[in-house]
């Protein structure tokens, strides 16, 4: 397995942001499960436990793999495995966040888009800062009452980081959410079929058009800024930035923890989780973007560096201990 293909990340939210719902469409559009599993109905895959599916809430964290195509620099299309950990969102289940942000190397942070920063959001955020983890935004709901992406994207800057940046936009809100702009491409998406499967791609609805030119010239300023010594040169030379060039500058900013891409959508709606799902691969760090580890060898009690090649031998972090009953 080629590890520049490899995304090993995390769900981490305030209870009832919608992350577990989130990771259900995730799986689904992977085509990991064959259904979506509704936390509501008790039928998410990732609530195994019968205590969650009984509380509809995430108690422990719960692994899983499935995967993506996506766009490898210098690669083309390739298939990328993403390892995802959904982790609990309660206050109480806090040490179990914990422990799976120690083996992560990126992160999606979800947000009730009705509420944005809210108190385990600010927790889960604190302790990604201690280890480090390179993570993205994601502000869901927007479909419900009182959903308002600017607001979050407000509160996530004074509560959280200054250096998040909108890199989509919703069309509409509340009921009327209908689709997403990608301000990268400048491309309008809405999103079709049962359960959103089909993305659509169109023009920038007229109406829309200034803002997403506002919130990309925001963008282009921060990925000038934080996107590495040449794409600050040419963008303060006025040249203008290839789409490549962008996406390049935002991994590169991710991966230092210099920024925080903001995304939309509604997962319950199955608007913008394949959208978040590019982002994963285009912004969020592969095991090989990451520094060495260091711990402590058993034998010796000195400590090691280890970096991350199959040349190297084992190192292992357990996050979780489980008991199977079966």
């Amino acid at each position: 397995m080629d590890l520049k293909n490899v995304r090993n990340i995390g769900i981490i939210a305030h209870i009832d942001a919608g992350k577990t719902t989130t990771t259900e469409r995730v799986l689904y559009y992977t085509g990991k499960s064959y259904k979506i599993g509704e936390v509501h109905e008790g039928e998410a895959t990732m609530d195994w436990m019968e205590q969650e599916r009984e509380r509809g809430i995430t108690i422990t964290a719960a692994a899983t793999q499935c995967h993506w195509k996506g766009m490898v620099p210098g690669q083309g299309e390739q298939d990328i495995t993403i390892n995802i950990i959904d982790t609990p969102g309660h206050v109480d289940f806090t040490a179990e966040v914990e422990r799976s942000l120690r083996v992560l190397d990126g992160g999606v942070v979800v947000f009730d888009g009705s509420q944005g920063v809210e108190p385990q959001s600010e927790t889960v955020w604190r302790q990604a800062d201690k280890y480090s983890v390179p993570r993205i935004a994601f502000v869901n709901k927007m479909d419900k009452t009182g959903g308002d992406f600017y607001m979050s994207l407000a509160s996530i800057h004074e509560r959280l980081s200054k250096q998040a940046i909108a890199i989509q936009l919703p069309i509409g809100a509340e009921n009327e959410f209908t689709g997403i702009i990608d301000l990268v491409r400048m491309r309008a998406y809405h999103f079709e079929g049962a359960h959103g499967e089909s993305r659509v791609e169109m023009d920038i609805p007229a109406d829309m058009k200034s803002k997403a030119e506002e919130y990309r010239s925001k963008l282009l300023e921060k990925v000038g800024e934080e996107g590495g010594d040449e794409l600050m040169q040419k963008y303060l030379e006025g040249g203008t930035l290839t789409e490549e060039e962008i996406k390049k500058g935002i991994r590169a900013a991710v991966v230092k923890n210099k920024l925080y891409p903001v995304l939309c959508g509604s997962s319950l709606k199955n608007i913008g989780v394949q959208l978040m799902l590019d982002a994963v691969v285009d912004y969020l760090p592969s095991p090989l973007d990451l520094p060495p580890i260091k711990g402590k060898n058993p034998d010796t009690e000195e400590e090691e560096e280890r970096k991350l090649s199959d040349d190297e031998p084992l190192s292992a972090i357990a996050f979780k201990i489980a008991t199977d009953p079966f």
